[in-house]
């Protein structure tokens, strides 16, 4: 898709409009940039089916900004953009994954420093120059040394939910193709992994050679690394994309071996070995003779084992718990009843209170919240005031008459202090529906300040969930340290529910986490954190997270009825 170039293009726009002081027009590019990038469809599919009129009718694509849309498509440039960057000859799309390097930042860098790119600002911290910049300081400096070893350590990385929607686009081309019979996408994608570092695609075919013809061919391949009778890799919209195409016999045995995990797959081959057979991704032989490899089960059972989900393949007791048939039940996505954590433009969310609910009927839900932030952290995420709050209560009470089909939670996203406390009056949060705090500001302690950070704000009684616990941005920024257990026991006790963030930048909690926690019993809510009514379609990423933390139905708040969470929430 082209979404995340023109997304980039409107991000860099703002941020230079930012650096020049021109008003209100960043906050629109932004709001722009931020749905295009979380849309399923492509804009020039969009494009060629509508015209102008159907870029239009996106929310936050005003005219100008659809004929900008148009010119790219077009073009493959956008006119504004191209003369604001002699402006400013940044890597705006390098240094903005850098943590706190804003608009202002940069344009500062680059006044006093000439600093245009991650190089460039690497190599000046490293030699203490920006520290001698009176408004940025020492502290500063080492920040972003600090943020730009983190990128270092991800930067190969793609989050799973752009990684999928290319997976999920390159299969539905390649379904076009009369020559391919299967296909399936196998790897950590596969395993929903939260980062992905490519995409493998498995097909069946009686002519292998067309199928690579085709393959190497579609729109977006910009580069062939390789090209043989069977296997084709080629770079695909940045990233590195691998085809096989397989004997019908051997199908299974492939997908189970490339799915992976590495460890998953040696501890199921020494399995394989004891009883006498050899296991390869050709299939499960006896001496010479294929025994299994048409279909993973085969292969699985023929090894005495129940197949298990590929999200529990990463040897973490998956092959022990199918051994002794104790394999958890794991929650689907059609399980979700409602969100829970939901942003309107009444705070830092683009879409109306309104719009938000047609979206979640679409989804056939049950419930849902809006949790706009509230207290004090205006700041950096335009809370409302108590007076706003009431006002929105009065229209969110007229919205449950006109839409009766769905109930409507009335909460707060509230800030929990660097002490515990949380950053609203108890007065205004017992009369809410549901209450989400997280930690926004801070995030520099040590895992026991944080950790009773935490716990200090379970002990409010009016609290229901904690969100994002770890505060962690894929590729962007690290979670800062907490003791899962200490916490899980701690919701555990006080009926708290520890969120699973579905936002593809987020996914916090992540697998590891929700499997400890899951020990304590723990109840978790898995919530989309949505600022658009496009970002309520990422409920899935945190289904799959939940996946690989083993959660079942039972573990998961927001799979219960109105009813029975109406009773849960009052704790």
């Amino acid at each position: 898709m082209i979404n995340e170039e023109i997304a980039e293009i409107f991000y860099e726009i703002a941020d230079i409009q930012e650096m020049l002081n021109i008003p209100w027009k960043p906050l629109a590019f932004r709001k722009a940039a931020k749905v295009i990038e979380s849309m399923n469809e492509d804009l020039e599919d969009i494009y060629k089916k509508g015209g102008i009129e159907a870029l239009m009718e996106i929310e936050g694509i005003g005219e100008g900004i659809a004929k900008k849309i148009v010119q790219f498509i077009k073009t493959g440039k956008v006119e504004e953009h191209q003369k604001l960057i002699k402006k400013f000859p940044i890597n705006f799309k390098e240094l903005r994954k850098v943590e706190g390097l804003g608009p202002k930042k940069m344009k500062l860098l680059y006044q006093k420093l000439k600093i245009t790119n991650l190089q460039d600002l690497e190599k000046a911290a490293k030699e203490g120059k920006i520290r001698s910049i009176p408004t940025l300081g020492e502290k500063t400096e080492q920040n972003i040394l600090k943020a730009i070893e983190f990128m270092k350590s991800t930067s190969e990385r793609i989050p799973l939910g752009i990684a999928l929607n290319i997976a999920e686009e390159i299969v539905s081309q390649l379904k076009k193709s009369r020559y391919i019979d299967k296909i399936e996408v196998a790897g950590s994608i596969r395993r929903r992994k939260e980062t992905i570092g490519d995409i493998d695609i498995l097909t069946t075919s009686s002519n292998p050679n067309k199928v690579m013809d085709y393959f190497t061919k579609l729109d977006k391949v910009k580069q062939i690394l390789a090209r043989g009778p069977t296997k084709a890799t080629v770079i695909y919209n940045n990233i590195e994309v691998d085809l096989r195409v397989l004997k019908p016999e051997e199908f299974g045995s492939a997908l189970q071996y490339f799915t992976g995990s590495k460890e998953h797959n040696i501890k199921l081959r020494k399995i394989a070995i004891s009883q006498g057979y050899k296991l390869n991704e050709y299939g499960l032989f006896k001496n010479e003779k294929r025994v299994a490899g048409k279909t993973e089960e085969e292969i699985y059972q023929k090894l005495g084992l129940k197949i298990m989900p590929p999200e529990l393949r990463e040897d973490r007791g998956e092959i022990e718990a199918s051994m002794e048939g104790k394999l958890p039940n794991l929650i689907n996505l059609k399980d979700i009843k409602g969100d829970l954590h939901l942003h309107t433009n009444w705070s830092d969310g683009e879409n109306t209170i309104e719009e938000m609910i047609k979206k979640a009927i679409t989804l056939n839900y049950k419930y849902i919240a809006i949790t706009d932030h509230l207290g004090s952290s205006t700041q950096i995420a335009g809370s409302l005031s108590e007076e706003d709050f009431i006002k929105q209560a009065k229209e969110i009470e007229k919205l449950r008459k006109k839409y009766p089909q769905i109930k409507i939670l009335h909460g707060c996203e509230a800030s929990i202090t660097k002490e515990g406390l949380i950053d609203v009056k108890n007065d205004l949060l017992k009369q809410m529906d549901i209450v989400i705090a997280g930690i926004h500001m801070g995030f520099k302690g040590d895992i026991k300040e944080n950790t009773q950070r935490l716990i200090k704000a379970m002990d409010n009684p009016f609290v229901n969930i904690i969100a994002h616990p770890t505060g962690r941005l894929l590729g962007q920024r690290p979670g800062y340290e907490i003791d899962i257990k200490a916490i899980a026991e701690k919701a555990k006790q006080t009926k708290t529910a520890l969120e699973i963030n579905a936002s593809y930048l987020r996914l916090d909690l992540n697998d590891i986490n929700i499997k400890k926690a899951k020990e304590f019993q723990t109840i978790f809510s898995i919530d989309t954190d949505s600022h658009s009514t496009n970002q309520m379609d990422q409920m899935k990423l945190g289904v799959f997270t939940a996946r690989r933390g083993w959660c079942e139905t039972k573990d998961i708040l927001n799979t219960l009825n109105y009813e029975n969470i109406k009773k849960m929430l009052r704790k």
